[in-house]
C-alpha cells in the first residue's frame, strides 16, 4: 500500500515537472515583451523583468483600429471556418463509417489519397484566383486547405464506427427514423468528443493561419492578426537591416516587439485550449481504445 502511495507521488510530481517545463517557454516570452528593451540588451532574457516596461505592447497597439479590424476578421474566419470544415468531415466521413456504402473503400482511398498527393502551389493559386476568383475576398482566408483534409475525416471516420453502437441506428430505422435524422438526432450527440478535438484542432489552423493571407490577399483591410503581426516582423528587419531605416527604428524595441508579436498571436488559444483539453483528448484516444 505504502509503494502505490510512493508510486502515486512519483507520476503527480512527474507530470507537474513536465506541466512546469511546458509554461515556462510561454512565461519566459511574456515576461521578456515588458521588459524594457536595453535591460533586455545588457542583462539579457530573465524569468522576471529587471526593468518593467510595456513599450512593445504600446507599440503594437499604435494603430488600435487596424489590431481591432485584424483580430475581428481572425475570430470570423475562425469561427466560420471551423464550423463549415466539421460540418463537411462529418457529412463525408459518417458514410464512409456505414458497412453498407457502395464503393466504400475507394471512396475511402481517395481521401486517403489526399493525403499522400497535393497538387502544388502553383496550380492551387490558379485554380482559386483564375477559376473561383478569391483573391483579396473574404473567402480567400477560409477555403484555400484549411476547410478540411483527409486526417481530420478518417479520424471521424474511426470514432462513428467504433463509438457509435450498430443496434442503436438499426432500432431507429425499424421507429422509420430517416438517415439525416439519425445523423442529426443520434449520431452527432454521441460524437461531442471527437467532434470537439477536430473543432479544436480546425480553429488553431484557421488561427495560426498566415501563407493563405500572404499569397492571397494583398488588401491590408483583409489581413488576419497572423499576417498583419507577420507583416509587422518584416518592417522591423527591414528598420534593422536598412540604413536608412536606423535612424526611424532605433527608438523602436525590436526585441521585445516580438516577443509581444508572439504572445498577441498565441494568448487567445492559449486561454481557450484548457475548456477543449478534455474532449481533445477523449476525441483522439477513445477510439483508439475500444479499436
Amino acid at each position: 500500500m505504502k509503494s502505490n502511495h510512493i508510486n502515486q507521488w512519483f507520476v503527480h510530481s512527474l507530470f507537474i515537472l513536465s506541466t512546469i517545463a511546458s509554461l515556462f517557454p510561454f512565461m519566459l516570452l511574456f515576461m521578456a515583451s515588458i521588459t524594457d528593451e536595453k535591460s533586455i540588451i545588457v542583462d539579457g532574457y530573465s524569468i522576471w523583468p529587471k526593468i518593467f516596461s510595456l513599450d512593445a505592447y504600446l507599440f503594437l497597439l499604435n494603430d488600435s483600429t487596424t489590431m481591432a479590424r485584424a483580430y475581428g476578421i481572425t475570430i470570423f474566419i475562425t469561427f466560420v471556418g471551423t464550423l463549415i470544415g466539421l460540418i463537411i468531415s462529418t457529412l463525408l466521413a459518417y458514410p464512409l463509417s456505414r458497412n453498407d456504402l457502395p464503393l466504400r473503400k475507394t471512396l475511402s482511398f481517395l481521401v486517403f489519397f489526399t493525403m499522400l498527393f497535393h497538387g502544388g502551389l502553383v496550380s492551387t493559386y490558379l485554380v482559386y484566383t483564375e477559376v473561383f476568383h478569391l483573391k483579396n475576398t473574404i473567402l480567400a482566408l477560409i477555403v484555400p486547405g484549411l476547410l478540411t483534409n483527409g486526417f481530420y475525416i478518417l479520424l471521424i471516420r474511426s470514432f462513428f464506427a467504433t463509438s457509435i453502437p450498430v443496434p442503436v441506428i438499426e432500432s431507429a430505422y425499424i421507429d422509420g427514423a430517416s438517415e439525416f435524422r439519425i445523423f442529426w438526432n443520434i449520431v452527432l450527440p454521441l460524437s461531442l468528443p471527437i467532434l470537439a478535438a477536430i473543432g479544436l484542432m480546425l480553429s488553431i489552423s484557421y488561427w495560426n493561419d498566415w501563407f493563405n493571407g500572404l499569397i492571397y490577399v494583398t488588401d491590408s483591410k483583409l489581413f488576419s492578426i497572423q499576417n498583419m503581426l507577420t507583416r509587422m516582423m518584416t518592417d522591423l528587419q527591414f528598420l534593422q537591416q536598412s540604413d536608412m531605416g536606423a535612424a526611424a527604428g532605433a527608438n523602436i524595441p525590436t526585441d521585445t516587439v516580438r516577443m509581444a508579436i508572439a504572445v498577441i498571436g498565441i494568448l487567445p488559444i492559449f486561454c481557450v485550449y484548457p475548456f477543449f483539453q478534455k474532449y481533445f483528448v477523449k476525441g483522439l484516444t477513445v477510439g483508439a481504445v475500444k479499436g
